[in-house]
């Protein structure tokens, strides 16, 4: 370990460890008389208040592919990264009104599990398969290689036993108390990651100006990089790759977006988890408001650490301890654990807490919903149609346990890479196109076909690999177009639909599926506080838009 830590460093960590395992293994313990059933593990008895499902929307998210992986982009590219953050408050808003009345309504366990009733058991069990090989080789593994990335660039500690760690201490509440213990800590967790980095984020704008405070040192960096502050880059940018231009604003962005926001398991599973659907709509505004907060404490950081690097007065004042670990556009997930080596002592333990929030409290989520997945749409699906509720709950802590093994094996594979963030957001991007497309035409065109919707979902992959091929070098041919992956998401999604669409025209000629859902049942009535909220939200959204579109 680095003499960089000193005792109330460890202590406060230490603490922090504690108070989460703590308070997980309370609110996971059985009630007198009672003893856990399905709803209790996989929807925490379906009794979550607004702001612990806003909370918890929040800490299932910002993972250290925000704290790291973002904040590597931010040093790379700059503020336009912010764009996946404040284009998905929008988003959240969008599966607060129209996506999450049908699911509560549906009473779901999992979204696959709102396939089977809109589609088919083998649509059902296609996508559940897709999910849970998402989650176990790309999310998880992915998650424990940003974590212990940062405990080896800050601490010393080797990835091996970092991933170890990190996965043990997910483990030894969530796997126990499922859905209620993930969610109450979330709420602690939260309040961590937003306040170390709030602290990191003040650290280094500070640094920048020499002492100066945050807003001088906010302007410093503007005027010094002006070009790290342009949100619709064009195509000389070098970045341009990641983030196409207008293609951001109108194009595959979306298709990230409401994939991950509407229909992924481990986000979408604690809205499930409200005590009613105005709650879950309320904790949806929370989220939408702090997604509007998180690049101020995930990308500022990291544009902050390019400025410092590249000033040669700022790394003098720094000293000797500025060259351990430091970032480069090649390894610039570097930037955000090189910055928390420079904070006082006390507070690089709320810092390191705060990162150590992060992560722990996404791989408890995605544990969460891999296991419901498995044991709700496979395992009971297939293997024990008659399980007792005993019986579900510990398969559902066996598979989150098996899952965890097989991404902590992944994740040190996953060593070398560069902006880990995009790298997520390129492999999602092969499957969310053609979920996508199969859940926008199943909840909104009565008269997609099962058959079709199975064809689609199968037709997707080959789809975007074909892009994907192209844009690893055969765009010399005439028969592959290279095209930035985000437009590639649009693309794919668009394809998948006129697939979808030509075959169930031409299956059922004109007839509308007997299982369509119908849109004019006023599911979508809301409150008049949820307008409001969705409107005051777009306008901010709309103003920093304006503010720096250069």
């Amino acid at each position: 370990m680095t003499s960089s830590f000193e005792f109330w460093d460890y202590f406060i960590f230490i603490a922090y460890a504690f108070l989460i395992l703590g308070v997980g293994l309370w609110v996971s313990r059985d009630k007198k008389g009672h003893q856990k059933n399905a709803e209790d593990y996989f929807l925490a008895s379906k009794s979550l208040p607004w702001w612990a499902i806003g909370a918890s929307l929040i800490a299932a998210n910002i993972s250290a592919e925000q704290f790291i992986g973002m904040s590597g982009s931010g040093f790379a590219v700059g503020l336009a990264i912010a764009s996946y953050e404040w284009m998905a408050a929008i988003t959240l808003l969008i599966v607060g009104k129209y996506f999450l009345p049908i699911f509560i309504e549906k009473g779901l366990y999992t979204i696959p599990e709102f396939v089977e009733k809109r589609y088919s058991t083998n649509l059902k069990t296609i996508l559940a398969v897709f999910w849970i090989a998402l989650y176990v080789f790309v999310n998880l593994a992915s998650v424990l290689y940003l974590g212990s990335l940062a405990l080896e660039t800050i601490m010393g500690i080797p990835m091996v036993y970092g991933v170890i760690g990190l996965s043990l201490f997910a483990a030894a509440y969530s796997l126990y108390g499922g859905l209620s213990a993930v969610a109450w800590t979330d709420v602690i967790q939260v309040i961590f990651l937003v306040l170390g980095g709030l602290v990191t984020t003040y650290l280094a704008l500070n640094t920048v100006s020499d002492g100066n405070g945050v807003l001088a040192g906010l302007q410093t960096v503007y005027e010094a990089v002006p070009e790290k502050f342009v949100m619709i880059l064009d195509e000389s940018n070098p970045e341009y790759k990641n983030l196409p231009g207008l293609g951001v604003l109108v194009g595959g962005l979306w298709v990230a977006n409401l994939y991950y926001w509407g229909f992924n398991q481990y986000i979408i599973q604690r809205t499930l988890a409200a005590k009613s659907l105005r709650e879950s709509q309320k904790g949806i505004i929370l989220a939408a408001f702090l997604k509007i907060v998180i690049p101020v404490i995930v990308v500022v950081p990291g544009i902050a650490a390019y400025v410092m690097i590249n000033d040669a007065e700022t790394m003098n004042r720094l000293g000797d301890v500025a060259l351990n670990n430091a970032p480069s556009l090649e390894q610039a997930d570097k930037a955000y654990p090189w910055l928390l080596q420079f904070l006082p002592t006390g507070l690089k333990g709320v810092a390191f807490a705060a990162l150590a929030a992060a992560v722990v409290s996404s791989l408890a989520s995605m544990l969460n919903s891999t296991s419901t997945i498995f044991t709700m749409d496979i395992y009971r699906q297939y293997i024990n149609k008659n399980a007792s509720d005993k019986t579900t709950v510990r398969i559902g802590r066996l598979s989150a346990a098996v899952a965890l093994v097989i991404a902590c094996i992944m994740a040190p594979l996953l060593g070398g890479i560069d902006q880990a963030f995009q790298f997520i957001q390129e492999y999602t991007g092969l499957v969310s196109p053609g979920i996508l497309a199969v859940f926008l035409l199943g909840l909104f065109w009565k008269k997609t076909t099962n058959k079709a919707a199975i064809i689609g979902a199968l037709v997707s992959i080959p789809i975007a690999l074909y892009f994907k091929v192209a844009q690893n070098g055969w765009s010399s041919s005439p028969f592959f177009v290279d095209v930035p992956f985000m437009d590639q998401m649009g693309y794919t999604a668009l394809l998948t639909m006129l697939v979808i669409i030509a075959l169930s025209l031409f299956q059922n000629k004109g007839e509308e599926d007997p299982k369509g859902i119908s849109l004019t049942k006023g599911v979508f009535n809301t409150s008049p506080k949820f307008n409001i909220g969705a409107f005051a939200a777009m306008i901010i959204i709309a103003a920093i838009y304006a503010f720096f579109w250069n």
